[in-house]
């Protein structure tokens, strides 16, 4: 990756934390190849520190591992040479030098998830470490892990020995669509959309996009190719989070395939729906799926208008393009796959990722002032066969903005506008009590007649993704 993009709040955290007066202790989380390491690097390359990343051994592999690296950062031949077979003994002797030390150290572990599943007993070995040893010691304490539903599980769930010990924790998202361009300078907003629709904000898929020429032959090289990095991705993603990988993979590709209500997924799925809310939960938990409601819901926690859809945009596209088509994948057939995929897209998906990036711009919009009102809340609307791209509304000020996101080759007329007046009219909403706003996006730019109405109203915004 040639650039560290993004994650400022989180060197924040981590800097605050390190300047803490006790011992700090940091849990950092997230999805495989969301950039974790790299954000733990860049924070302990000037500080005292020793980084352990933990394997999938058995535990007295990573006994031996941990030992060697302790013995490197404590520069100790004698700790380097004991026969030791407990954890207790090595952080004893890590524990007594920070405890003389003035600089403050900070001991990584990385992937501590397995250590835990080595030996279910070691969240509590290392509840009475940290109790018993580094609490008091000038040290920085970090475990870091990528399988989700395993990290909740040993460090942060009330059923861990290690509930509430922890001083501050960091959940590592992707980064946001509004940092891309500083993946691929000079690109169009149609190409960075592109490509986003396929890599979302993971680095690591990012800079496998980096050097290629159009969004297409990325794909065929990363992602349709057998021997390509992302061909098999979901597949590392999810069959440790979760049992029964082929269940779930079901479950994901009924919804990417275009079943987003409750019972329309339950029947795609085969299941009841009543056995369905512990599927849906654990994908949601996982940052896989979203939960969404019409903005206007004054309960969405209880709405009974929820859709499903994939969040993360690499599976979005791999369960829609890449698993119905890998029968013809894997007997070599990858220009039939690649034809598919140019034919569809484009309509069938970046249109869709476009939807989502507008609704970030928004808050962006409110942000740099460009809306007359702060959103309390931004996201979709829809009832019956309405639906409106990007709704944003504020209660107590009654106030709205309704949007519709056009990834076209031609401009965009004034019949999208008058469209979307029509359905913000059939809006129940405090109608007639609220001020409406108008906000048009587009990728190939507005007509002039657009423009001219645009220029006469205040209540109507123009957002030129051409330019």
């Amino acid at each position: 990756m040639r650039n560290f993009v993004d994650r400022e709040a989180e060197l924040r955290a981590l800097e605050r934390e390190y300047t803490r007066t006790d011992a700090s202790f940091v849990v950092v989380y997230g999805r495989r190849r969301v950039g974790k390491t790299e954000l733990i690097s860049r924070f302990i390359r000037d500080k005292r520190a020793l980084y352990y990343l933990a394997t999938e051994e058995p535990e007295l592999q990573n006994l031996e591992g941990f030992q060697s690296v302790a013995a490197d950062f404590l520069e100790s031949d004698l700790l380097r040479a004991a026969r030791i077979s407990r954890w207790e003994d090595i952080f004893r002797e890590i524990a007594r030098a920070c405890g003389a030390a003035d600089d403050r150290a900070v001991i990584v572990i990385d992937e501590f998830q397995y250590l835990g599943r080595a030996n279910p007993a070691y969240p509590s070995i290392f509840q009475r470490v940290w109790d018993t040893m580094l609490k008091d010691a000038n040290v920085m304490l970090i475990l870091c892990g990528s399988l989700i539903s395993l990290m909740k599980d040993q460090v942060l769930s009330e059923e861990s020995p290690l509930y509430g010990r922890r001083t501050a924790q960091i959940r590592m998202g992707q980064i946001p669509y509004a940092y891309y361009k500083e993946f691929f300078p000079g690109r169009s907003t149609r190409e960075l959309v592109e490509r986003y629709a396929v890599t979302g904000g993971v680095p690591k898929y990012i800079e496998l996009f980096e050097d290629e020429k159009d969004v297409y032959s990325a794909i065929a090289a990363n992602v349709l190719d057998r021997s390509g990095f992302l061909y098999d991705e979901p597949n590392f993603l999810l069959q440790r989070e979760v049992p029964d990988v082929g269940t779930y993979f079901a479950l994901i590709r009924s919804i990417a395939g275009g079943a987003h209500r409750p019972n329309e997924i339950s029947r795609a799925f085969g299941l009841k729906q009543t056995s369905l809310s512990k599927y849906l939960k654990t994908l949601v938990d996982l940052d896989v799926l979203e939960r969404q409601v019409p903005v206007t819901e004054s309960n969405p926690d209880k709405s009974k208008k929820a859709l499903y859809g994939v969040k993360d945009n690499f599976l979005r596209f791999w369960f829609k393009f890449v698993l119905p088509n890998l029968s013809y994948l894997e007997t070599g057939r990858t220009a039939a796959v690649e034809k598919r995929i140019r034919a569809h897209f484009i309509d069938a998906h970046v249109a869709y990722v476009y939807e989502d990036v507008c609704r970030e711009r928004l808050w962006d919009m409110a942000d740099e002032g460009l809306l007359e009102f702060i959103p309390d809340r931004i996201g979709r609307w829809w009832s019956g066969n309405d639906e409106i791209d990007v709704a944003g509304i504020n209660e107590s000020e009654r106030s709205t903005a309704w949007g519709e996101c056009k990834f076209w080759k031609d401009p965009v007329g004034a019949n999208v506008l008058r469209a979307l007046e029509g359905k913000s009219a059939r809006i129940p909403w405090k109608k007639g009590e609220r001020s409406d706003t108008f906000v048009l996006f587009s990728v190939s730019g507005f007509t002039d007649e657009l423009r001219a109405i645009a220029d006469a109203r205040h209540d109507v915004l123009l957002v030129d993704d051409s330019e």
